[in-house]
């Protein structure tokens, strides 16, 4: 569960103390319901996500796209999905793979909040002659 505490520890490790991120008065002021977390918070632990599952070593792109925002008390759940192999000459595999966040908060429907893409190039399995 994000915390108003990681979004001020994410803007102290990222140097981005935009008031929206911590100050309620001032994102009230904007028009916000509170705080919200960093678009590149929520891409950084998407990139966390994609990085135990492809493996650190085997990532070679990773992108998002923004599509909602994260409050203090949302659980985001992750998800990856395979959409292309091709197996290449060299006995590597190249993955291409769609990535989704959801935001689940009580009393709200989860929500899509981010979406990714990443390639990962996979070894081939070792051979023995």
């Amino acid at each position: 569960m994000l915390t108003r505490t990681d979004f001020v520890r994410y803007a102290g490790a990222g140097g981005d103390f935009n008031p929206m991120h911590h100050d309620d008065d001032f994102a009230r002021a904007a028009g916000y319901p509170s705080v919200f977390g960093h678009g590149l918070l929520t891409a950084g632990i998407l990139s966390g996500y994609a990085a135990a599952w492809l493996g650190r070593r085997n990532l070679r792109r990773f992108g998002v796209r923004y599509v909602g925002q994260v409050w203090p008390g949302d659980t985001l759940v992750l998800a990856g999905e395979p959409v292309r192999a091709t197996a290449g000459a060299d006995g590597r595999t190249e993955v291409e793979v769609s990535l989704t966040v959801h935001s689940e908060a009580d009393g709200r429907e989860p929500r899509l909040v981010l979406r990714g893409q990443a390639t990962a190039t996979l070894p081939g399995e070792e051979r023995t002659a």
